[in-house]
């Protein structure tokens, strides 16, 4: 069962997908999707270091994994 990593958009309604290398879509069709639930939730827990300061970016953060 596929899984993919959605989460809401910032202006507007409806949701946007992650599509991989650091962009997302609002494509349901170009989502990347992952075989398994825990590599679809590595994704969704991506940090990041800026100034030494560790912290996971808002669009993360409000994620979800979702299954088809």
């Amino acid at each position: 069962m596929p899984y993919h990593v959605k989460t809401p958009k910032a202006l507007g309604t409806g949701d946007v997908y992650w599509k991989e290398n650091n962009t997302w879509t609002d494509v349901y069709a170009d989502r990347k999707q992952y075989s398994t639930k825990s590599a679809a939730d590595a994704v969704k827990a991506t940090t990041e270091t800026k100034n030494g300061v560790t912290y996971q970016p808002k669009w993360f953060a409000n994620a979800t994994v979702v299954t088809e």
